[in-house]
C-alpha cells in the first residue's frame, strides 16, 4: 500500500477509535460499541505496525521503538 494511502487509513481508524471512545464514555454498557472499539483498535495497531515496518517510526518519544540506532550512541554534533 502506498505511504499516503496507509497514512490516510491510519487517520480514519484513529478517528473511529476516538469517536467510539467518546461514545463509550456515555454508553458504557453498549457491548456492540465495545466490540467495535476493540476491533478498530486492533486494526489501528496493525496499520501502524505495517506503516512502521515499511516507512519507519510514525511517532516519537518512545511510542514507536526502532532498531535503526540512537543518536545518543553516536557522536554529538559538537564533538
Amino acid at each position: 500500500m502506498p505511504q499516503n494511502e496507509l497514512l490516510n487509513k491510519i487517520s480514519q481508524l484513529q478517528f473511529v477509535c476516538v469517536e467510539l471512545n467518546l461514545y463509550l464514555d456515555t454508553n458504557p454498557t453498549d457491548m456492540a460499541a465495545k466490540n467495535d472499539y476493540l476491533c478498530y483498535g486492533e486494526a489501528l495497531k496493525t496499520a501502524i505496525s505495517e506503516y512502521e515496518t515499511l516507512y519507519g517510526p510514525l511517532m516519537n518519544f518512545g511510542h514507536s521503538p526502532t532498531d535503526t540506532g540512537c543518536y545518543v550512541n553516536d557522536a554529538w554534533p559538537w564533538d
